[in-house]
């Protein structure tokens, strides 16, 4: 905060990191009980001898419905900051289909790799782009119409930790019961960074300082 001749005004630096810090810390327990659900239903994928083909299914069943949910939290959350709207496809699209595919794609595929599992590499938005691309923009649309960012923030966490767990099921081949605390680890990160990202970091990075002065008066 600056002062001229008796005046305050904001001066927007960029988001400031202590409020990074405090959305992190406040997503991560709850970040902490969908990994827990994760472990959950991998144990019920290995007890029940869940072949690769149906954790495939599963997860791109998940994948495209966590990018609907990012993309509708990321779009309703700059256009609630914002007075350039036209920016919101691009936004909504890359805060979504990218850090998506970073937490559902990269995280897991590098925590395979680190855990010398035999696992593959797969780009969703690009091997099924007739699927995950539209169903980005209609998050999109929906969150220009309805603004809404509570309910679809939690069940995007929900949706990214399943999602991550099926990549590993799917895609990968390990004794899974043996690694399950290092999954459990893994699938901690591929949500709690990349979904406070998506949500809430990456559309407030957008705002400019004249917007955020406008929305402070």
């Amino acid at each position: 905060m600056k002062t001229l001749k008796g005046r305050t005004s904001p001066v927007k630096t960029g988001l400031p990191l202590i409020q990074i810090a405090k959305e992190l810390g406040h997503h991560a327990p709850f970040t902490i009980f969908g990994a827990a659900t994760g472990i959950v239903i991998m144990l019920l994928t290995v007890l029940f001898q869940v072949p690769p083909s149906a954790s495939y299914s599963v997860f791109y069943f998940l994948h495209p419905l966590h990018v609907v949910l990012s993309a509708l939290v990321t779009s309703a959350i700059y256009l609630k900051y914002s007075r350039k709207p036209w920016m919101v496809i691009w936004i909504g699209y890359v805060g979504s289909v990218g850090i998506a595919t970073m937490s559902d794609v990269v995280i897991p595929y590098l925590g395979g790799t680190l855990l010398n599992l035999e696992i593959e590499f797969h780009l969703p938005f690009l091997e099924k782009w007739w699927l995950v691309n539209p169903l980005a923009l209609l998050g999109i649309v929906i969150g220009c119409w309805k603004r809404v960012t509570r309910l679809p923030h939690s069940g995007h966490v929900l949706l990214s930790t399943w999602a991550s767990l099926f990549y590993f099921t799917a895609f990968g081949v390990g004794e899974w019961l043996s690694l399950l605390p290092a999954i459990f680890l893994f699938l901690f990160l591929s949500v709690w960074l990349p979904c406070c990202l998506s949500d809430i970091v990456f559309p407030l990075l957008f705002i400019s300082s004249a917007e955020d002065k406008h929305k402070h008066e």
